[in-house]
């Protein structure tokens, strides 16, 4: 039986070595590899989409320059788990990008599965097969993009667009070019500055002479380059609120000079006041996005992409989809996951995040045309820190390729077949386990749409006011009597943001998701939920429950000994076991907090200290 770390959902593929050519090319290696009879046919009108077809004992393939490509391995993969592969595909997003928030120095910003894949000691450094393979991972599921390095850009990174390291980006550009995977930089809004100019104005004709002497360059060592990630006026970033531009004008700046090269300017709109008073309650930091950018619809360029958070806040267990995806219709825009598990276990605690993203798409009457995650990749063996965690890379791969048609429970059962072979014995405990374990993470955790009560920085584990009184704005604001922050009409005014039948969905405590209630509103412990119990109890039966949950994760992990490939089966036995001591903490720490604000016992005399 393989151990899933080495190949992860790709058992099927032979070795062919380093690709150099095209996509076609690639595609005609590895079917050749497999000994699978396939005829390829470059239509270059399909671009990214494919048509398989039987063609006598064997298969023709059609599709553009990279779609043959994604056609190939969709072939090899329906063919591996017994699937009929004859079908027509396109996909619903036209950028499927990957983020990976690396620092030159190997450090990965918000990275569970271990150091860089591309960065050492402030130079590139990387294991060339493994790129390759990686290249191929990333066809396999149709992702076209990635940005190299992190989007908060730090030296040497700030170099990455100057001649002092554009000869290694070409060379790991070259590497992806043949998986039909596009690079994309992440670059210093102020790099004119470090660069020597006095000012980075986007007004400021030298600016903007300095803008497009430096993408002319890049393109002359990389001329397929995706183009450009900006992380702007963001968590101390520089940006163009430092001359009194918006970021209409900002953004243009850096669009109008990849524009002649057919680059496209990636806009980051993660903006907030990060140094807010916590005494001040008329400041609501979900509000922040939606204030900063829909008043700037179509004024951005048709080459900008403004990238929005699937949630108005960070990332969180469970967050209302973000209301600028609603609005700014004459402005393109991309939705973005995050696949690091940041708050939501950290690639430790099992968290498959396909039901989330069901819920996202199932809220939006329009999908943006492109889409974005942050990596949970690392150089770890196993890519991802937990094993099971590959799964979410896949689904989202899936995703991005299959859109509203995206099925999260049957991408699933396809990553089990690949990942432990199509006769797996325990597919079915398997993909209960997964299926549910982002509710038993969210009931041991952040029930009821409360976030931010983890332990500053790392974000691992619980701390009920870790940022209650810190600058952040990521306040519960939880006393004796109630917890929540009202967003309503009468609070806030964040839910004004909303078109107005979600607006008024989300207004009324007897309307809202109970799921998200507490963020919603403030709530007294004894309101009555809707099967009757209160509040409260709600509180304390949750963690409980998810506590129990995750105990039962590890049990059903335990009875797969010998079912499993022995170096996966351990490696993600200290993953589970420390998933119960983390789950444990919380349901404890959190009863007990709630407890003592309020000394309402729970109804179930279940223990909690005092």
């Amino acid at each position: 039986m393989q151990f899933i770390s080495e190949k992860c959902w790709l058992p099927f593929i032979g070795d062919i070595g380093p690709m150099t050519g095209t996509p076609a090319q690639t595609a005609a290696a590895e079917l050749s590899a497999m000994g699978v009879d396939a005829e390829i046919q470059v239509d270059e009108g399909m671009q990214d989409a494919f048509r398989i077809e039987k063609a006598g004992e064997g298969y023709q393939i059609t599709g553009g320059k990279s779609g043959v490509l994604y056609g190939a391995y969709r072939l090899l993969m329906k063919n591996y788990l017994g699937q009929d592969p004859v079908c027509e595909e396109t996909p619903a997003y036209k950028l499927r990008m990957l983020n990976h928030w690396d620092n030159m120095d190997g450090h990965v910003e918000r990275g569970y599965a271990g150091k860089s894949l591309f960065f050492k000691e402030n130079k590139f450094c990387y294991d060339e097969k493994r790129m390759h393979f990686y290249g191929r991972m990333l066809a396999s599921v149709g992702i076209n993009a990635i940005s190299l390095n992190n989007v908060n850009v730090h030296y040497p990174a700030d170099r990455l667009c100057t001649e002092e390291l554009l000869p290694e980006v070409k060379k790991i550009a070259d590497i992806f070019r043949a998986y039909g995977v596009r690079l994309i930089i992440s670059v210093d809004y102020a790099l004119p500055v470090t660069l020597g100019l006095d000012t980075a104005d986007p007004l400021d004709e030298r600016v903007q002479a300095f803008w497009d002497r430096q993408v002319k360059l890049i393109y002359s060592y990389v001329p397929d380059l995706c183009g450009f990630l900006v992380k702007a006026d963001s968590e101390f970033r520089p940006g163009p609120y430092m001359y009194k531009r918006n970021h209409a004008e900002g953004a243009n700046l850096l669009a109008r000079a990849l524009k002649p090269y057919g680059g496209m300017l990636i806009w980051r709109c993660f903006v907030y006041n990060c140094r807010q008073d916590w005494r001040d309650h008329s400041i609501d930091r979900p509000k922040a996005a939606y204030e900063n950018y829909a008043y700037l619809d179509g004024q951005f360029d048709d080459n900008v992409i403004l990238q929005i958070k699937n949630g108005p806040y960070d990332f969180q267990v469970r967050e209302p989809v973000s209301p600028l995806l609603y609005a700014m219709p004459a402005t393109t825009k991309a939705i973005e996951f995050q696949l690091a598990q940041e708050y939501t276990g950290q690639q430790i605690d099992l968290y498959y995040m396909a039901p989330m993203w069901h819920e996202v798409m199932d809220q939006l009457p329009h999908l943006p045309p492109h889409i974005v995650a942050v990596t949970n990749l690392g150089d770890d063996q196993n890519w991802t820190g937990h094993d099971l965690a590959q799964a979410n890379l896949y689904a989202y791969g899936c995703m991005a390729w299959q859109g509203r048609a995206f099925n999260g429970e049957e991408t699933l059962k396809d990553w089990i077949g690949l990942s432990f072979g199509p006769d797996f014995g325990e597919a079915k405990r398997l993909e209960k386990m997964m299926l549910s374990s982002r509710s038993t993470y969210e009931k041991y955790t952040a029930n009821l749409g409360l976030g931010w009560m983890v332990t500053p920085h790392s974000h691992y584990g619980p701390d009920a006011e870790g940022y209650e009184y810190d600058f952040w704005g990521t306040y519960h604001r939880a006393n004796r009597e109630a917890v929540g922050i009202d967003r309503t009409d009468k609070g806030t005014g964040y839910i004004q943001q909303y078109p107005e039948e979600w607006a008024k969905l989300y207004n009324d405590p007897a309307t809202c998701p109970e799921k998200m209630l507490l963020f919603f509103h403030r709530m007294r412990y004894d309101y009555v939920m809707q099967d009757g119990r209160t509040m409260l109890q709600r509180l304390y039966d949750d963690h409980f429950e998810g506590l129990e949950e995750s105990e039962k994760l590890l049990e059903d992990w335990k009875a797969m000994e010998g079912k499993l490939p022995e170096k996966s089966y351990r490696h993600s036995l200290d993953r589970f076991e420390k998933q119960v001591k983390n789950a444990r903490n919380w349901c404890d720490r959190m009863n007990t907090y709630f407890y003592r604000f309020t000394l309402i016992p729970d109804e179930k005399c279940r223990k909690i200290y005092d």
